[in-house]
């Protein structure tokens, strides 16, 4: 339980982080980035608190997906219309926190009041962006389990889709929750990338299933997993027998913000739903346990540091909790008592049999 609550804590560390208030995360300088922090006394003389380092609205959009989690629904339909409820309901308080103007978008065309198609929103072409990606991971902590898996993708994907129904979009919200399950699952690291690929068809079986828009999809489609085919072969782990990923031997700030704004699709690293998960993950495959190194990788880049950070802190979390993590970085964090009574709400509805 320990770790599902860490998990909760540390995606909005990551966010609070990299976002810091709409400052850093505006920045196109990784360099910048970590200058500024240095002048502030490093990540270790950091005290994050509302005011000066609040969520983004990813953290909110995240807990408001766990929220849904968490009730007593009684099939996948009565979830959704709960989810339609509470991301309509957000909007409210996304307003000052920079929101994702896919989000905005998708929430406005959700509707709560249809009960036949209150998450059914139409394709967007603009709907590729990290939203979905940042917000669920908790889907991976309720459905972890590996015979879950069909779960896992229907619902990673019809809560990606609510707000980005565009595949790059959707895509990222089944990337997110895949790896956090594997986290609880104890699966190595390295594997995580190309296991991930394998759940893909599976996700576009159920969207053929369910006959919505795959004309429009499937080219966005293809980019996405040529995307993650190329970044898999970069790192040398697309093969079976492939468990020691290649980094560099140089990887300082400058390095890493060219790197990334290759794996980009508009030179803005982490904004979009593929390379959102790819910055995070590859920021894990680097630093293992070390903090600090995760945050260098995955907060403190140029782009969109709050995404990336959110989804490296909360995989992190479930990997290795909050012990090696400075006191003062989650200890007045926004939130904090919400986001732990929500991953022990998660923890306990996974174990318990629907």
């Amino acid at each position: 339980m320990e770790k599902f609550q860490a998990a909760m804590v540390l995606g909005g560390v990551g966010d609070a982080l990299g976002y810091r208030k709409g400052c850093w995360e505006g920045s196109s300088s990784g360099v910048e980035i970590q200058k500024e922090l240095a002048s502030l006394g490093g990540l270790g003389a950091l005290r994050l608190d509302g005011e000066k380092w609040p969520l983004s609205d990813r953290t909110l959009m995240h807990m408001k997906t766990a929220e849904a989690l968490v009730t007593d629904f009684w099939c996948l339909d009565d979830l959704y219309r709960e989810l339609v409820r509470l991301y309509v309901e957000a909007m409210v308080s996304l307003q000052g926190r920079a929101p994702d103007p896919s989000t905005i978008e998708g929430c406005s065309q959700l509707k709560p009041n249809n009960f036949l198609l209150a998450w059914h929103t139409p394709f967007n072409e603009k709907g590729s962006g990290c939203g979905a990606a940042a917000k669920a991971m908790c889907v991976g902590m309720r459905y972890w389990q590996p015979e879950r898996l069909d779960n896992l993708v229907e619902v990673a994907v019809e809560t990606g889709r609510m707000t980005h129904n565009h595949p790059t979009g959707f895509l990222g919200s089944l990337c997110t929750a895949v790896f956090a399950s594997y986290a609880v699952q104890g699966k190595p690291l390295a594997r995580w990338g190309r296991d991930f690929m394998k759940a893909v068809p599976k996700a576009e079986e159920y969207c053929r299933k369910t006959i919505r828009h795959m004309a429009e999809y499937q080219e966005k489609w293809f980019y996405f997993e040529a995307k993650w085919q190329f970044y898999l072969e970069e790192r040398g782990i697309k093969e079976e027998n492939q468990d020691k990923p290649q980094f560099a031997d140089r990887y300082d700030p400058e390095e890493t913000d060219k790197v990334y704004k290759r794996w980009s699709s508009e030179g803005r690293a982490g904004h979009r739903g593929h390379d959102a998960p790819m910055i995070a993950y590859d920021a894990l495959l680097a630093s293992g346990s070390d903090w600090t190194e995760l945050c260098r990788r995955a907060m403190f880049h140029g782009g969109e540091g709050g995404a990336t950070g959110s989804i490296a802190g909360c995989l992190y979390g479930l990997l290795y909790g909050l012990n090696q993590v400075p006191v003062g970085l989650h200890q007045n964090l926004e939130k904090r008592e919400q986001l732990e009574e929500l991953g022990e709400k998660l923890y306990k509805a996974a174990a318990a049999e629907k």
